[in-house]
Protein backbone atom coordinates (compact mmCIF):
# COMPACT_ATOMS: atom_id res chain seq x y z
CA UNK A 1 0.00 0.00 0.00
CA UNK A 2 1.35 3.36 -1.05
CA UNK A 3 1.35 6.07 1.61
CA UNK A 4 1.37 9.78 0.68
CA UNK A 5 3.55 11.63 3.19
CA UNK A 6 3.32 15.05 1.53
CA UNK A 7 0.64 16.34 3.92
CA UNK A 8 2.59 15.21 6.98
CA UNK A 9 5.81 16.73 5.65
CA UNK A 10 4.05 20.04 4.95
CA UNK A 11 2.59 20.11 8.47
CA UNK A 12 5.99 19.36 10.02
CA UNK A 13 7.64 22.13 8.02
CA UNK A 14 4.93 24.56 9.11
CA UNK A 15 5.57 23.68 12.76
CA UNK A 16 9.31 24.20 12.31
CA UNK A 17 8.70 27.57 10.70
CA UNK A 18 6.46 28.64 13.59
CA UNK A 19 9.11 27.58 16.10
CA UNK A 20 11.82 29.54 14.30
CA UNK A 21 9.61 32.63 14.20
CA UNK A 22 9.06 32.39 17.94
CA UNK A 23 12.81 32.12 18.54
CA UNK A 24 13.64 35.12 16.38
CA UNK A 25 14.74 38.16 18.45
CA UNK A 26 12.08 40.82 18.69
CA UNK A 27 12.59 43.87 16.54
CA UNK A 28 14.14 46.77 18.39
CA UNK A 29 11.47 49.12 19.66
CA UNK A 30 11.17 52.43 17.90
CA UNK A 31 11.99 55.59 19.80
CA UNK A 32 8.80 56.91 21.45
CA UNK A 33 7.33 60.25 20.39
CA UNK A 34 7.06 61.56 23.99
CA UNK A 35 4.60 64.25 23.03
CA UNK A 36 1.76 63.37 25.39
CA UNK A 37 3.29 64.17 28.79
CA UNK A 38 6.44 65.00 30.74
CA UNK A 39 6.09 61.85 32.88
CA UNK A 40 5.78 58.21 31.86
CA UNK A 41 5.59 54.74 33.35
CA UNK A 42 7.78 52.02 31.80
CA UNK A 43 5.72 48.96 30.83
CA UNK A 44 8.44 46.33 30.60
CA UNK A 45 6.14 43.61 29.27
CA UNK A 46 5.14 45.75 26.28
CA UNK A 47 8.46 47.61 25.93
CA UNK A 48 6.42 50.82 25.96
CA UNK A 49 6.26 54.14 27.78
CA UNK A 50 2.80 54.87 29.15
CA UNK A 51 2.03 58.61 29.54
CA UNK A 52 1.07 59.89 32.99
CA UNK A 53 -0.98 63.04 32.22
CA UNK A 54 -1.33 64.08 35.87
CA UNK A 55 1.44 63.30 38.32
CA UNK A 56 0.59 63.06 42.02
CA UNK A 57 2.92 65.66 43.51
CA UNK A 58 3.18 68.79 45.63
CA UNK A 59 5.12 72.03 44.97
CA UNK A 60 8.76 71.94 45.99
CA UNK A 61 8.28 74.80 48.47
CA UNK A 62 5.76 72.74 50.44
CA UNK A 63 8.27 70.04 51.37
CA UNK A 64 9.41 70.95 54.87
CA UNK A 65 12.20 69.59 57.03
CA UNK A 66 14.36 68.38 54.14
CA UNK A 67 15.88 71.67 53.01
CA UNK A 68 19.48 70.43 52.77
CA UNK A 69 18.80 67.34 50.65
CA UNK A 70 16.24 69.26 48.61
CA UNK A 71 18.83 71.87 47.63
CA UNK A 72 21.39 69.20 46.70
CA UNK A 73 18.99 67.21 44.53
CA UNK A 74 17.67 70.36 42.86
CA UNK A 75 21.18 71.56 42.01
CA UNK A 76 22.19 68.16 40.66
CA UNK A 77 19.04 67.99 38.52
CA UNK A 78 19.52 71.54 37.24
CA UNK A 79 23.07 70.73 36.15
CA UNK A 80 21.73 67.73 34.28
CA UNK A 81 18.90 69.68 32.61
CA UNK A 82 21.42 72.32 31.48
CA UNK A 83 23.51 69.64 29.79
CA UNK A 84 26.25 69.55 32.44
CA UNK A 85 27.68 66.68 34.46
CA UNK A 86 25.47 65.24 37.22
CA UNK A 87 25.24 62.19 39.46
CA UNK A 88 22.81 59.35 39.94
CA UNK A 89 21.12 59.73 43.32
CA UNK A 90 19.99 57.38 46.07
CA UNK A 91 17.46 58.89 48.48
CA UNK A 92 17.41 56.65 51.54
CA UNK A 93 16.09 56.71 55.07
CA UNK A 94 12.94 57.12 57.13
CA UNK A 95 9.59 56.20 55.64
CA UNK A 96 7.18 58.97 54.76
CA UNK A 97 9.73 61.79 54.84
CA UNK A 98 9.30 62.91 51.24
CA UNK A 99 11.86 60.92 49.24
CA UNK A 100 9.66 60.19 46.24
CA UNK A 101 7.78 63.48 46.67
CA UNK A 102 11.07 65.36 46.36
CA UNK A 103 11.99 63.65 43.08
CA UNK A 104 8.62 64.51 41.54
CA UNK A 105 8.66 68.06 42.91
CA UNK A 106 12.16 68.78 41.59
CA UNK A 107 11.18 67.48 38.15
CA UNK A 108 8.12 69.76 37.98
CA UNK A 109 10.01 72.73 39.41
CA UNK A 110 12.73 72.57 36.76
CA UNK A 111 10.27 72.18 33.89
CA UNK A 112 8.38 75.20 35.20
CA UNK A 113 11.39 77.52 35.30
CA UNK A 114 11.34 78.40 31.61
CA UNK A 115 15.04 79.16 31.81
CA UNK A 116 16.87 79.47 28.47
CA UNK A 117 19.26 76.58 27.99
CA UNK A 118 17.30 74.12 30.10
CA UNK A 119 16.38 71.08 28.08
CA UNK A 120 13.06 69.32 28.40
CA UNK A 121 13.18 67.02 31.41
CA UNK A 122 11.12 63.81 31.30
CA UNK A 123 10.46 61.66 34.36
CA UNK A 124 10.12 57.90 33.79
CA UNK A 125 9.03 55.62 36.62
CA UNK A 126 10.22 52.03 36.53
CA UNK A 127 8.82 49.43 38.91
CA UNK A 128 11.22 47.63 41.20
CA UNK A 129 10.11 44.33 39.64
CA UNK A 130 11.17 45.56 36.19
CA UNK A 131 14.76 46.48 37.02
CA UNK A 132 16.04 43.68 34.82
CA UNK A 133 14.41 45.48 31.87
CA UNK A 134 16.31 48.69 32.64
CA UNK A 135 18.94 48.12 29.91
CA UNK A 136 16.17 47.91 27.28
CA UNK A 137 14.67 51.16 28.52
CA UNK A 138 18.07 52.86 28.45
CA UNK A 139 18.66 51.84 24.83
CA UNK A 140 15.23 53.13 23.88
CA UNK A 141 15.49 56.59 25.39
CA UNK A 142 19.15 57.12 24.51
CA UNK A 143 17.92 57.88 20.97
CA UNK A 144 16.15 61.04 22.21
CA UNK A 145 19.14 63.35 22.14
CA UNK A 146 17.10 66.55 22.57
CA UNK A 147 15.48 65.31 25.80
CA UNK A 148 16.92 64.66 29.26
CA UNK A 149 15.50 61.77 31.30
CA UNK A 150 15.33 60.99 34.99
CA UNK A 151 14.55 57.30 35.41
CA UNK A 152 13.02 56.88 38.85
CA UNK A 153 12.51 53.73 40.92
CA UNK A 154 10.58 54.10 44.16
CA UNK A 155 11.21 51.81 47.14
CA UNK A 156 14.14 49.99 45.56
CA UNK A 157 15.65 47.09 47.50
CA UNK A 158 16.82 43.55 46.89
CA UNK A 159 16.25 40.38 48.87
CA UNK A 160 18.45 37.38 49.43
CA UNK A 161 19.36 35.34 46.34
CA UNK A 162 18.21 38.06 43.93
CA UNK A 163 20.60 38.77 41.06
CA UNK A 164 18.77 41.56 39.23
CA UNK A 165 20.86 44.11 41.12
CA UNK A 166 23.80 43.16 38.91
CA UNK A 167 22.01 44.57 35.87
CA UNK A 168 21.56 47.85 37.73
CA UNK A 169 25.24 47.97 38.69
CA UNK A 170 26.25 47.64 35.07
CA UNK A 171 23.93 50.43 33.95
CA UNK A 172 24.90 52.83 36.72
CA UNK A 173 28.63 52.60 36.21
CA UNK A 174 30.63 50.26 34.02
CA UNK A 175 29.84 47.75 31.32
CA UNK A 176 30.22 48.28 27.61
CA UNK A 177 27.13 50.44 27.26
CA UNK A 178 26.92 52.13 30.64
CA UNK A 179 24.45 54.93 31.27
CA UNK A 180 23.51 57.17 28.31
CA UNK A 181 24.56 60.79 28.67
CA UNK A 182 20.94 61.97 28.55
CA UNK A 183 19.79 59.75 31.45
CA UNK A 184 20.06 59.95 35.24
CA UNK A 185 18.85 57.25 37.61
CA UNK A 186 17.19 58.26 40.89
CA UNK A 187 16.04 55.69 43.44
CA UNK A 188 14.45 55.79 46.88
CA UNK A 189 14.92 53.14 49.53
CA UNK A 190 14.53 52.58 53.24
CA UNK A 191 17.89 50.77 53.13
CA UNK A 192 21.14 52.63 52.69
CA UNK A 193 22.81 49.69 50.94
CA UNK A 194 19.64 48.41 49.23
CA UNK A 195 20.16 45.00 50.87
CA UNK A 196 18.61 43.67 54.10
CA UNK A 197 20.92 43.91 57.09
CA UNK A 198 20.76 40.18 57.85
CA UNK A 199 21.85 39.43 54.28
CA UNK A 200 24.97 41.55 54.62
CA UNK A 201 25.77 40.14 58.07
CA UNK A 202 25.30 36.57 56.83
CA UNK A 203 27.75 37.20 53.98
CA UNK A 204 30.26 38.58 56.46
CA UNK A 205 29.98 35.65 58.88
CA UNK A 206 30.12 32.79 56.36
CA UNK A 207 32.57 34.00 53.72
CA UNK A 208 36.22 32.99 53.60
CA UNK A 209 37.04 36.59 52.78
CA UNK A 210 34.19 38.50 54.48
CA UNK A 211 35.23 41.90 53.20
CA UNK A 212 35.05 40.86 49.56
CA UNK A 213 31.67 39.16 50.00
CA UNK A 214 30.16 42.20 51.65
CA UNK A 215 31.69 44.54 49.08
CA UNK A 216 29.96 42.62 46.28
CA UNK A 217 26.59 43.19 47.93
CA UNK A 218 26.92 46.77 49.08
CA UNK A 219 28.89 48.11 46.11
CA UNK A 220 25.62 48.72 44.31
CA UNK A 221 24.92 51.77 46.46
CA UNK A 222 28.45 53.00 45.77
CA UNK A 223 27.44 53.45 42.12
CA UNK A 224 25.24 56.37 43.16
CA UNK A 225 27.20 59.60 43.22
CA UNK A 226 24.74 61.17 45.68
CA UNK A 227 23.54 59.58 48.91
CA UNK A 228 20.81 61.74 50.42
CA UNK A 229 19.66 60.75 53.90
CA UNK A 230 16.13 61.36 55.22
CA UNK A 231 15.49 61.19 58.95
CA UNK A 232 12.44 61.27 61.19
CA UNK A 233 11.31 64.81 61.90
CA UNK A 234 10.79 66.52 65.24
CA UNK A 235 7.46 67.95 66.38
CA UNK A 236 8.03 71.59 65.28
CA UNK A 237 8.89 70.41 61.77
CA UNK A 238 5.88 68.12 61.69
CA UNK A 239 3.59 70.99 62.72
CA UNK A 240 5.22 73.30 60.15
CA UNK A 241 4.47 70.73 57.45
CA UNK A 242 0.80 70.68 58.41
CA UNK A 243 0.50 74.46 58.63
CA UNK A 244 2.09 74.75 55.19
CA UNK A 245 -0.41 72.29 53.70
CA UNK A 246 -3.33 74.06 55.39
CA UNK A 247 -2.26 77.42 54.00
CA UNK A 248 -1.71 75.99 50.53
CA UNK A 249 -5.13 74.35 50.40
CA UNK A 250 -7.05 77.12 52.13
CA UNK A 251 -8.00 75.15 55.25
CA UNK A 252 -9.11 77.39 58.10
CA UNK A 253 -8.03 76.32 61.60
CA UNK A 254 -6.42 78.24 64.45
CA UNK A 255 -2.92 77.35 65.60
CA UNK A 256 -3.92 76.04 69.03
CA UNK A 257 -6.55 73.68 67.67
CA UNK A 258 -4.26 72.61 64.85
CA UNK A 259 -1.46 71.78 67.26
CA UNK A 260 -3.65 69.75 69.60
CA UNK A 261 -5.29 67.76 66.81
CA UNK A 262 -2.08 67.23 64.86
CA UNK A 263 -0.22 65.95 67.92
CA UNK A 264 -3.07 63.59 68.74
CA UNK A 265 -3.09 62.35 65.14
CA UNK A 266 0.65 61.59 65.22
CA UNK A 267 0.31 59.76 68.53
CA UNK A 268 -2.35 57.44 67.15
CA UNK A 269 0.04 56.51 64.33
CA UNK A 270 3.18 56.32 66.43
CA UNK A 271 5.14 58.54 64.04
CA UNK A 272 5.76 62.06 62.79
CA UNK A 273 6.51 62.37 59.10
CA UNK A 274 5.43 64.15 55.95
CA UNK A 275 3.16 61.22 55.11
CA UNK A 276 1.42 61.39 58.49
CA UNK A 277 1.10 65.16 58.05
CA UNK A 278 -0.65 64.96 54.67
CA UNK A 279 -2.93 62.19 55.94
CA UNK A 280 -4.05 64.50 58.75
CA UNK A 281 -4.56 67.35 56.28
CA UNK A 282 -6.70 65.13 54.04
CA UNK A 283 -8.91 64.27 56.99
CA UNK A 284 -9.18 67.94 57.94
CA UNK A 285 -10.00 68.95 54.36
CA UNK A 286 -12.75 66.34 54.23
CA UNK A 287 -14.28 67.73 57.40
CA UNK A 288 -14.30 71.20 55.81
CA UNK A 289 -15.86 69.89 52.62
CA UNK A 290 -12.84 70.45 50.42
CA UNK A 291 -10.93 68.26 48.00
CA UNK A 292 -7.12 68.42 47.85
Amino acid sequence: MTTDYSAEIAAALARIADTLDAMRPAAEAAAPALTDADAYHWDAAADALIPVPKVSRVPLAMLKGIDDVSEILLQNSLQFARGYAANNALLWGARGMGKSSLVKAVHAHINGLGEPGIRRLVLIEIAREDIEALPRLMRLISKQEDVRFIVFCDDLSFDKDETSYKSLKTILDGGLEGRPENVLFYATSNRRHLMPRDMVENERSTAITPGEAVDEKVSLSDRFGLWLGFHNCDQPTYLAMIRGYCDEYGLVIDDETLRARAVEWSMTRGARSGRVAIQFVRALAGEQGKAI
